[in-house]
């Protein structure tokens, strides 16, 4: 016990050395100063703008790409718009699967913040260029530079994990989860409303303007602009990683320290671990592909199958009314993660909440085609309310499994794995929009079929990826790595 004591305070010595010149070490003895001092808001608001510059590109075209491929006259069939509109989704997931392993161990390498100022400036560029597409190829190309160069959300997670202390890691890794689903939602919402000016605000955008040149350029230089002016932001964002070499023994330490073992045990600590042989790392992010895979679909899906005809088993919505749906789930969202889900959470964990809220999405989600059944305001109003709730469910679950991904590294590992998480997400989520696109052409072409005719089809489809993606979630597939100080998940 005598020795035990006197290794101890030992440990917590050199764990408050900080270096001078170090920025991660700025970080942490602010973190350490800040102690008891409640949450964190100002760290919080600079998490949702990084993380809505990354989620608002992403989706913002799904209501108006159905139009914008029509217009570009490539589809040969009204079908055949959706599987076109199918691989301009899957460019961008495409082109960050190739690259985001490659800006996550950049990111360990130079920092977080240079690498998230190169995504945010990429948005600027390739998402306004993309609004200046004048054909099939061009968008595609435009969506795939977007994807490869946008490497904010991989670096934005790990820099979450680093800016807030542990008590508050949770908050801050919520609000990740909460404001990429948000994005995904008033992405959508705003390329409803400010797509094709010139017929929705004739009194503005005047006809055979620019504007009516370039129908699909609005909603794309308003998210741009947000970009730049959170790039000018960035200037005063701190850097969390630390730029120092410390000698093996002090990094050991440290890291015993941070697991919550006392100084014989550091001995098992390994400097570098192998993230691919790290399970429990690799089942969750196996795991939060799946959901990804799912999530990107239903948006795909959904945004097509609300403008697509009611011949053909739609909505026959304009996109101001996918705007408006999706602006209500947005605001919804919002309240959720500020009110309910906290309080939740904290009763039953977040694992076990991602597992309920999975069982609830598949009956949710088959429901889906007798909406079309409906008209006038109780369209409306029930699309309303299964929209919410099934973007409520999704947000549980991912959130549950990126607390998993990020407690189970340590920092100078977090960026790799990160990107290693977000390679596999955007190649499962390149998968979503084709495929997506792809199931609604062919479910629209067998509407008299006597199994699941029309668009049940693509929303059975929807439904097995979710079912699977759920039992994953339960052991011994998904493993929780174990910290003695820190409270359990399930």
């Amino acid at each position: 016990m005598e020795e035990e004591n006197v290794k101890q305070p030992l440990l917590e010595k050199k764990k408050k050395k900080y270096y001078e010149n170090c920025p991660g070490c700025k970080v942490d003895k602010e973190k350490e100063l800040s102690e008891g001092q409640g949450v964190p808001f100002t760290k919080l608001f600079i998490v949702w703008m990084l993380v809505l510059c990354a989620a608002l590109p992403i989706s913002s075209l799904f209501p108006f790409l159905y139009f914008m491929v029509r217009d570009f006259n490539i589809a040969k069939t009204e079908a055949d718009i959706s599987s076109y509109s199918g691989y301009v989704g899957s460019a961008f997931m495409l082109g960050r699967c190739l690259t985001s392993l490659l800006w996550g161990t950049i990111a360990d390498r130079i920092g977080r913040k240079p690498v998230i100022i190169i995504g945010i400036i990429s948005v600027i560029i390739f998402n306004t260029l993309f609004g200046l597409s004048t054909s099939f190829w061009m968008a595609v190309i435009m969506r795939f530079l977007l994807g490869s160069l946008n490497c904010l959300f991989g670096p934005v997670k790990a820099y979450t994990t680093e800016l807030f202390r542990e008590e508050h890691q949770a908050l801050g890794l919520s609000t990740v989860s909460a404001a990429w689903g948000i994005g995904l939602i008033i992405g959508p919402a705003l390329g409803g409303y400010l797509s094709q000016p010139v017929e929705k605000y004739p009194h503005i955008f005047p006809k055979d303007s620019f504007w009516d040149k370039f129908p699909y350029f609005l909603p794309n230089i308003v998210i741009s602009t947000f970009a730049f002016v959170v790039a000018i932001g960035c200037i005063w964002i701190p850097e969390t990683l630390h730029n120092h070499n410390c000698s093996d023994e002090y990094t050991e330490d440290a890291k015993a320290l941070e697991n919550g073992n006392s100084g014989a045990g550091i001995e098992n600590i390994q400097k570098n671990e192998n993230l691919f042989l790290n399970w429990p790392l690799m089942s969750s992010i196996i795991s939060y592909c799946i959901f990804s895979l799912h999530d990107i679909a239903y948006l795909e899906v959904f945004s097509l199958w609300a403008v697509s005809p009611q011949r053909l088993g739609g909505l026959n919505f304009t996109t101001d009314d996918v705007g408006n749906v999706l602006s209500i789930s947005g605001l919804a969202l919002i309240i959720y993660q500020l009110t309910i889900y906290p309080s939740v959470e904290k009763t039953s964990g977040p694992i076990s909440l991602a597992r309920i809220s999975s069982i609830l999405s598949i009956p949710l989600l088959q429901s889906y085609p007798f909406i079309a059944l409906l008209s006038g305001l109780a369209l409306y109003i029930v699309l309303s309310i299964f929209s919410i709730l099934k973007n409520i469910l999704s947000i549980t679950i991912i959130t549950g499994l990126l607390l998993l991904q990020n407690r189970a590294v340590e920092q100078h590992q977090r960026g790799a794995a990160n990107g290693v998480a977000l390679t596999c997400m955007s190649l499962f989520s390149a998968i979503g929009p084709a495929t997506g696109g792809t199931l609604l052409t062919w479910s629209q072409k067998r509407m008299d079929a006597s199994f699941l005719p029309g668009t049940h089809m693509v929303f059975f489809v929807l439904n097995i990826i979710q079912a699977f993606g759920l039992l994953m979630m339960f052991k011994p597939f998904l493993v929780e790595k174990k910290k003695m100080h820190t409270d359990q998940l399930h």
